[in-house]
């Protein structure tokens, strides 16, 4: 592990973990970072426990509220070094992994979750691909094998919340090519990202067939040929040209700069402290550069992750809440859902793919039920363009040859199918381990997702089709482990996001989501956080 990163075997805040993990970037003012020195005690209005999409837009949202707003990330800030865009240093050597392992509640395996703590979280690592989710995915919808839960709120309340997002990441978009885009009342800010050759190529084939290809959603400011080779590998490694917009850069830096928002870093929070009564939280425990400290706050802000956010919750069980806080409907941890998804890859040997940004092409043809299919399969995105360190983990008898060969040819597809709720999915902790049970649900259709797929990409030139479906540890898409609804017997927060058991408690990440969805959470995790974040400093 180099000594710039994370070793996940030592505690977070040990002295081991390097020091250029703890720099600051150059545009953030060095008073917004907390440093508590021998202090064990910290004072603040509201608690933002997490600095991923949720939480840091929750900061940016609250950033001229009036509040003391405190925002701990476990995490330091990522470095940037020309390693951020080496996808050796990543997939190969691990460089930025520092989640430590989660274990299969089923099998009792560990395995390395797709989940990163750094200041930014999961989106220093993502695609920037910002979809809204369809007006139907608000609602209850038949799926070939269940039922996707209805929302306690409609698509057309969270819409404004959509552009705002959208407005603050600065999106790339066109809403006129894609059939079940629902209705925005604001443009995209800009103009869709172009299509490169090949991709073109492949989206006029698509057309060919009667389909509906179009320019995906993406928060990639992407203005030359140049930008384009910079950030090739940005989805699935880190950026460090800040073409990407990302939590950090777009939302948290500009909230720290106000001076009304302060920063935490390398501290995590290990318990919720509660009233005698238990239906406050009065404070935090944390562990700190080595010590415990405690954050007294008068509102907290889950935005930890899905997983993370159910653990701690679970783990600050009082005498009066012995299952966990806010759990008196016992769906705590319970519902957990990621996506079925699938990694596909289409290789052409004659054909080699120049593509620099290949992550500006979708297909919903088939993701609701209607004349092309008879129950939802899903959605169909480019992948950034994959490279042989890239496909090594998934192909480790395969020579570095034959990797390179490949994907100097392929065009490299991510499929994705909605993973029903199931209380039977959980998350579960074991002193300081955390198990996930997770049987995927509705796979059925995302192999005929992947069937229909297969047909247009050969129609489209490429004979030979390599497909790896994700496991357990691809959940960067987690939600569902404390779902949102109008009756407190059949879920954990209110149609706000705030417990229905803990007055003074909001959970800000896609713990509160329903239903999966198909497609990427990122940009409603954020449009939900706008919409809930007055509710969380009203009557301070």
């Amino acid at each position: 592990m180099p000594d710039d990163g994370y070793d996940p075997h030592v505690p977070l805040g040990d002295p081991r973990h390097g020091a250029r993990a703890a720099q600051l970037p150059p545009e953030l003012a060095p008073d917004s970072v907390v440093q508590l020195n021998h202090a064990d005690e910290i004072d603040t209005d509201v608690l933002i426990i997490g600095s991923g999409m949720g939480g840091s837009t929750l900061a940016w949202a609250l950033r001229n509220a009036g509040a003391k707003v405190l925002v701990v990330e476990r995490g330091g800030f990522l470095p940037r070094e020309p390693e951020n865009h080496d996808p050796a240093q990543m997939y190969l050597k691990g460089r930025y992994k520092n989640a430590g392992y989660w274990y299969d509640g089923i099998t009792g395996a560990p395995f390395a979750p797709g989940a990163y703590y750094w200041v930014g979280g999961n989106t220093k690592f993502y695609g920037a691909s910002l979809p809204r989710f369809r007006r139907s995915d608000f609602t209850e919808v038949e799926h070939q094998e269940g039922t996707s839960k209805a929302w306690p709120f409609t698509y057309e309340e969270i819409e404004p919340y959509y552009g705002e997002v959208e407005r603050l990441f600065d999106v790339h978009g066109q809403t006129d090519e894609d059939p079940p885009e629902p209705k925005h009342s604001t443009p995209y800010p800009f103009p869709p990202l172009t299509h490169e050759p090949v991709i073109e190529r492949l989206a006029d084939s698509m057309r060919q067939q009667g389909l509906n290809p179009f320019h995906t959603p993406n928060a990639m400011n992407i203005a030359t040929r140049a930008d384009r080779v910079a950030v090739t590998t940005a989805d699935g490694c880190p950026d460090d040209t800040g073409i990407k917009s990302e939590a950090e850069n777009k939302a948290l830096v500009p909230a720290l700069n106000g001076g009304h928002v302060k920063l935490m870093v390398r501290t995590e929070v290990t318990r919720l402290l509660t009233s005698p009564d238990g239906r406050r939280i009065v404070a935090a425990e944390a562990r700190h550069q080595g010590r415990i400290i405690r954050i007294n706050t008068a509102r907290v802000a889950l935005a930890a992750g899905a997983v993370n956010s159910a653990a701690l919750l679970l783990r600050s069980a009082t005498r009066t809440q012995p299952e966990g806080l806010g759990n008196s409907s016992g769906l705590l941890g319970r519902n957990y859902m990621v996506h079925n998804s699938t990694f596909f890859v289409g290789v052409n040997p004659l054909r080699p793919n120049t593509t620099q940004w290949q992550k500006t092409l979708g297909m919903n043809d088939f993701y609701e039920a209607g004349e092309m299919a008879r129950y939802p399969l899903g959605n169909l995105q480019m992948l950034g363009k994959l490279q042989a360190p890239m496909l090594k983990p998934a192909r480790q008898w395969a020579p570095n040859w034959a990797l390179k060969f490949m994907s100097a040819r392929s065009v490299d597809i991510y499929l994705t199918t909605e993973d029903l709720p199931s209380v039977e999915n959980r998350v579960r902790i074991d002193g300081d381990r955390i198990l996930i049970d997770w049987k995927p649900t509705n796979v059925a259709p995302h192999h005929e997702l992947v069937r229909r797929i297969r047909r247009i990409v050969r129609k489209a030139g490429y004979p030979l089709i390599f497909t790896q479906q994700m496991g357990i540890e691809t959940n960067s898409h987690m939600c569902g482990t404390a779902v949102g609804g109008h009756d407190s017997t059949t879920s954990v927060l209110d149609s706000t996001c705030r417990s229905h058991d803990i007055e003074n408690l909001w959970v800000a990440d896609a713990s509160f989501f329903p239903s999966s969805a198909a497609l990427n959470p990122a940009l409603t995790i954020a449009a939900n956080t706008l919409r809930i974040a007055p509710s969380i400093v009203s009557g301070l």
